[in-house]
């Protein structure tokens, strides 16, 4: 699903990767494409259906580039699609890797490859993102008023304010003791099968001490059974500290939805920017979803400046969730040792060279090692 934007570009580049360690390894990548995206619905004012998301199900993975388009209204694609997915097919992990390689510069000074290599797990299916929410047009009665403070506990006098001055607006977190259990067991079984022995986790449940409350004791609960894997709660404005100031402290750090969002791209920032940051929206047992976190960047769109190294390693990630590790370690060394040579980066690395030549040189690459 190439989607809209740059996205388009930078699949073409890492379908081109995948199919070079395919051949080079004897298996077959049988693609089938989907329009999916803004160019279909301004044509068919279709988002996905019912019947495209049954059409999804028959795949175990979906090698996804970006939504968004000025033409369509702000976030109409971006939940009518990615959320979409995310949600039907239960997509309850979102795995990004904070990895900083070699050659790549890092606003961090002092700082480098072995400092900053840690793997971020954010749940991705419940906490402020469950769509429960409003804005309220028309101020409610005192009657109403009383009613909300006794069933929630909130200030009356600030409600009994905005009765007065008109709109407001809320939004309602949920987690759950099965949502919150199941992402962080496959926090401690990703560290445990990873050779990472220590799994952190980063919340507010100093000032929202009941939704994240429940987080923390599920935490607590899991951890009992990885004796061997250090833990730590933390919250999470403290955490943003100290991805900057100490991110060789984290192995596994696994987040609510909502602090997970916002931190992945601060991880993103200091690994070299989002050119290299690949994601994937995991189900265990079901169809997932692996992507470049870059979004569609359509003013870049057709200009084949943009950086693959993202959506390539998103497709590395897909190889290693399809049982294909020893490819997707060639795929991953071959971004690394053609970053680490720094002959070809594109603009956002402080070169020149287009999408396709970057693209063409981790193939070349791959082929080169295979022939040693």
């Amino acid at each position: 699903m190439p989607g809209d934007g740059i996205g388009p570009e930078v699949i073409e580049q890492g379908k081109r990767v995948l199919d070079t360690v395919a051949e080079v390894d004897s298996f077959e990548i049988d693609w089938v494409d989907y329009d999916y995206g803004a160019d279909r619905y301004l044509r068919t004012g279709k988002l996905l259906t019912e019947d495209d998301l049954k059409e999804l199900s028959k795949y175990k993975a979906i090698y996804f580039g970006a939504v968004g388009d000025p033409r369509v209204k702000s976030g109409l694609l971006e939940q009518g699609i990615v959320l979409a997915i995310r949600f039907y097919f239960d997509q309850y992990v979102n795995l990004r890797p904070v990895k900083l390689y070699e050659g790549v510069p890092t606003p961090l000074r002092g700082r480098g490859s072995k400092e900053i290599n840690f793997v971020c797990i954010r749940e991705n299916t419940e906490d402020l993102y469950g769509g429960l929410g409003a804005i309220v047009r028309k101020p409610p009665s005192r009657d109403k008023l009383s009613m909300v403070r006794n069933k929630y506990t909130l200030n009356l006098e600030v409600f009994s304010q905005l009765s007065t001055e008109g709109e407001f607006a809320y939004q309602i977190g949920a987690i759950t003791k099965m949502g919150a259990e199941r992402v962080i067991r496959y926090s401690f079984e990703y560290a445990q099968s990873h050779g990472m022995t220590k799994v952190s986790t980063a919340d507010k449940a100093n000032v929202m001490p009941q939704i994240y409350g429940l987080w923390r004791e599920c935490f607590e609960s899991v951890a009992k059974d990885y004796p061997k894997i250090a833990s730590e709660m933390l919250f999470a404005d403290a955490t943003s500290m100290w991805f900057v100031k100490n991110p060789e402290r984290f192995h596994v750090i696994v987040f609510p939805n909502l602090f997970g969002d916002v931190l992945t791209d601060l991880g993103a920032a200091i690994q070299g920017g989002l050119g290299l940051a690949p994601g994937g929206n995991i189900n265990p047992e079901g169809t997932s979803m692996f992507e470049p976190i870059h979004g569609s960047a359509p003013s870049y769109r057709g200009k084949n400046v943009t950086n693959p190294l993202a959506a390539i390693l998103a497709g590395a990630m897909m190889l290693e969730h399809l049982g294909f590790h020893k490819s997707s370690e060639k795929v991953e060394g071959a971004v690394a040792a053609v970053l680490k040579e720094g002959r070809v980066r594109t603009y956002d690395l402080g070169g020149v060279s287009k999408t396709s030549e970057m693209g063409k040189a981790v193939c070349e690459h791959i082929s080169q090692e295979a022939n040693a």
